[in-house]
């Protein structure tokens, strides 16, 4: 491992400084052909700072950023900071009715939008009240350089450790989103934690190719901005952008399952390319064991780390380490979510009776909490109980203090009194040959309450054989009672799937909300 080079910084602007101070000529940042020392960014996001405080952004503020990656939004979010403002940075992919809600929501005063976002932004301008201007990102109408390059380096604000950096929407499978408010003391405390068990050394170059509207994206970039070293920021996580970033020398990368199966079912020349890395993370959504069995025997070398966690926590709080995904004496280990990090406690509790329990709801306590939804108390008192954040997972720990998750409090099935935690059935029916992805789901039934329901996507796929499999692998209740074939599972913008979007057709018109 390397040597622990991060400074132990208080806020945003800190880190920077450090680094401009202590490598001002190494890289920072490389986006395509271009590449900034720690010097310039430093430089860079203090004049951003001067900027946003000319146009009227001071401490409580939030401005927002709606495009696909660039390096314009990690500029924003610290200059943001440096003023005691935050960044919101906003799925560019929503609707144009959900885009006015978390702009709105956010009550942005400045708005950078990339070119092709400006006739969504355009669309819904009349109802956004606080919004006094946009600054346009990119393209041949780009005022993002001119803008940033209107004003003097800012001298720095009176800026607290709990002041918001970041707002960052949770997915909204389950209605309109929030806005998680993460502060310098969370955002940074999560990459020291999360660092630690993906740590970067001299030479070595990080990929950031995840949305940075996610906190696998945006948070993950502060993790290895900790270490000093290049990071490789991507437009989009594409196969064109992915080997480029390769040929550019990428060692370590966090990418989602369903990038990673994308690679593993490019082929062979695929595989061989990606052999090259030095470590993969990864997260956001479980890992099919066939999947990750396939990519661990083509990059013997490759030291794999999974990620737990959530948007109200930074990003994870816990690791499956290199060292347990190769441990052959506790193989079922694989299919946990690893321990807990530095500086992180995990409860499982009833949800029922708040009382600590064998399997039940995981709550965990830790700096890197959020400080809360932005302007919904209410949510924030349910979702933050005396410190402890529930994640809405039922999950357990083993003896060692892995934990495997069970499901969410709000998927478990119930059927004739029994609790049935999907993944525990999708993990057997993605080991049926040809299952490329699985969801399962409870639908209706007259008698039982619910019955349990796969849907499947892949290659000439047999439901009742897929049933038939399940039987002879898992108590009669928990197995599908019918196996529903598409040709692609809905995912929302982070590659979670949409689960809501699969049980609606069935509990449309009826009491239980789904």
């Amino acid at each position: 491992m390397p040597e622990d080079v991060r400074p132990r910084v208080r806020l945003f602007g800190e880190l920077l400084a450090h680094w401009a101070a202590e490598r001002p000529a190494d890289t920072a940042l490389i986006f395509g052909d271009r590449k900034w020392t720690w010097a310039e960014f430093d430089e860079r996001v203090r004049r951003l700072s001067g900027a946003l405080a000319a146009a009227g952004v001071t401490r409580g503020d939030r401005v927002a950023f709606v495009d696909k990656n660039h390096p314009a939004c990690l500029e924003t979010t610290f200059a943001a900071a440096g003023l005691g403002a935050a960044n919101a940075v906003v799925n560019w992919r929503l609707s144009g009715d959900e885009l006015a809600y978390v702009l709105e929501d956010a009550g942005a005063k400045v708005v950078f939008a990339g070119t092709e976002l400006l006739p969504a932004l355009d669309a819904i301008r009349d109802r956004l009240p606080a919004l006094e201007r946009v600054i346009v990102v990119g393209g041949d109408a780009d005022e993002y350089e001119s803008f940033l390059t209107s004003a003097a380096p800012h001298g720095g604000t009176d800026v607290a450790t709990d002041d918001g950096v970041l707002v960052m929407y949770t997915s909204g499978t389950t209605g309109f989103p929030k806005g998680a408010v993460l502060t310098h003391r969370s955002v940074l405390a999560h990459g020291l934690a999360a660092g630690t068990a993906f740590p970067i050394g001299p030479g070595e170059v990080n990929l950031v190719a995840m949305p940075l509207f996610h906190v696998g994206g945006s948070c993950y970039a502060v993790s290895g901005f900790l270490y000093g070293e290049p990071s490789y920021l991507t437009r989009e996580p594409d196969a064109a952008s992915l080997f480029a970033a390769l040929r550019a020398g990428i060692t370590h990368a966090f990418l989602v399952p369903a990038v990673v199966a994308g690679i593993a079912q490019a082929g062979e020349a695929a595989l061989k390319a990606f052999s090259r890395l030095k470590y993969l993370c990864y997260g956001a959504s479980p890992m099919p064991l066939p999947l990750l069995r396939t990519v661990l025997a083509a990059w013997p070398d490759v030291k794999f780390a999974q990620v737990y966690g959530m948007t109200e926590l930074s990003g994870a709080v816990t690791a499956l380490t290199p060292e347990a995904h190769r441990d052959t004496t506790r193989p079922e280990r694989l299919a946990s979510a690893g321990t807990a990090l530095s500086g992180v406690d995990i409860r499982i509790v009833d949800p029922v009776t708040a009382q600590d329990a064998e399997v039940g709801e995981v709550w965990v306590r830790t700096e890197q909490r959020m400080a809360g939804y932005l302007g919904k108390p209410e949510a924030t008192a349910e979702t933050i109980v005396d410190g402890w954040v529930r994640t809405g997972d039922v999950g357990r720990l083993d003896d060692g203090g892995f934990l495997f998750l069970e499901d969410r409090v709000k998927d478990m099935i119930i059927t004739g009194g029994e609790n049935v935690y999907s993944p525990e059935v999708e993990r057997v029916v993605a080991e049926f040959p040809g299952v490329a992805e699985v969801a399962v789901i409870g639908v209706p039934d007259e008698k039982w309450g619910e019955q349990v329901k796969a849907v499947v996507a892949g290659d000439q796929l047999d439901a009742e054989k897929i049933v038939e499999f399940c039987r002879e692998r898992l108590a009669h209740y928990k197995c599908p009672r019918s196996v529903d074939v598409v040709d692609a599972l809905p995912r929302n913008a982070t590659g979670k799937i949409l689960k809501r979007s699969l049980r609606e057709p069935y509990w449309r018109d009826r009491d239980r909300n789904v």
